[in-house]
């Protein structure tokens, strides 16, 4: 699967369209923002974290019998 047109930009995430149709993909930022974005950095890994822990929440659901629309 492939990223496409960027569909979404926030201060934690993006969201890409993919050649299928039906699926995005969801890359978290390592950029971090205190006090109301007066103070800005990057924290080296918080994207990759802030995946997982989303992941496990989705999976947590599934396993509980609420849809998502999670896929890994």
């Amino acid at each position: 699967m492939k990223k496409t047109d960027l569909i979404y930009e926030g201060k934690a995430k993006k969201v890409f369209n993919t050649d299928d149709e039906n699926l995005c993909i969801v890359d978290y930022k390592d950029d971090a923002t205190a006090f109301n974005g007066k103070k800005k950095g990057t924290i080296s890994g918080k994207g990759v974290i802030n995946n997982r822990v989303t992941n496990h929440l989705m999976k947590m659901l599934a396993e509980k019998g609420i849809p998502t629309q999670f896929v890994e």
